[in-house]
């Protein structure tokens, strides 16, 4: 027992950063995980890591409130950047559906709670089993762990205002609409070669109902494109990840002053 009084206050300083974590990152912050497995999954781990981390001595003072602050900042924000992320997903999913007339049935997402395009959830299923597959969420919590050596639990409030973190932001949602981008163009120039085709149909054969007809044809030129097209976006999600990764490497060696 002498030996844990010690230990909890380095064990709710990391046990606020993986909460916060928990809540943003992809994957581990979506409501379809049961919020008791969550609040146990960061216990458990806060438990292992106040044993793993190398600190000093940290005790309550009047300085510890702003530890448990910067703390709470600091999981928000590695999980918001991996949530940014992989908002390419629901990028892609918005392009196309816009082009082949989906935009206007946009559904409830059940991991995340909010709306989103139908083939934006269809790429971020996809996505997630890839994610899984891959064991690329031990990676996340790879992320968290190493975390400490760029910004230790005793350093002072992160580095928010660098520049180089104004730099990182235009940088990565640049990143993010490229990628959203790359995996929209094959059925967004697909379809667009179909609604051409379907317009000098509509001039040579005015008789033809041209709006009746032009949907489902999109509708299943888009579905033939995406399941020719798919170990391509299976590609490029893994590419994603790879980004997501780097990306969190980045943004903790800028507010850790590194």
């Amino acid at each position: 027992m002498a030996e844990l009084i010690p230990k909890l206050p380095v064990f709710f300083l990391i046990l606020v950063r993986l909460t916060a974590f928990f809540v943003t990152v992809p994957f581990f912050s979506y409501k379809t995980i049961p919020p008791q497995a969550r609040i146990f999954l960061a216990i458990v781990l806060a438990w292992m890591m106040s044993y793993s981390i190398q600190t000093t001595n940290i005790i309550i003072d009047e300085n510890y409130a702003m530890l448990v602050i910067k703390e709470a900042v600091v999981g928000l924000l590695l999980g918001l950047v991996a949530f940014i992320i992989i908002s390419a997903l629901q990028i892609a999913g918005s392009f196309i559906d816009f082009q082949i007339g989906f935009a206007i049935a946009n559904v409830i997402d059940p991991m995340t709670g909010a709306q989103s395009p139908l083939i934006g959830q269809f790429f971020q299923t996809i996505a997630m089993l890839v994610l899984i597959g891959t064991n690329a969420h031990y990676m996340l919590l790879d992320g968290i762990f190493f975390s400490y050596e760029y910004i230790p639990l005793q350093s002072t409030w992160p580095h928010l205002g660098d520049v180089a973190l104004s730099t990182f932001i235009m940088k990565t949602f640049t990143g993010v609409f490229a990628i959203a981008f790359q995996m929209a163009v094959p059925v967004v120039a697909t379809v667009f070669l179909v609604d051409l085709a379907l317009g000098i149909t509509a001039k040579t054969v005015p008789q033809l109902n041209i709006f009746v007809v032009g949907f489902p044809i999109k509708i299943g030129v888009s579905f033939i494109v995406l399941l020719i097209m798919m170990g391509v976006m299976v590609a490029v999600m893994q590419k994603l990840f790879h980004v997501m990764f780097t990306a969190m490497r980045d943004f903790m060696v800028i507010i850790g002053g590194g």
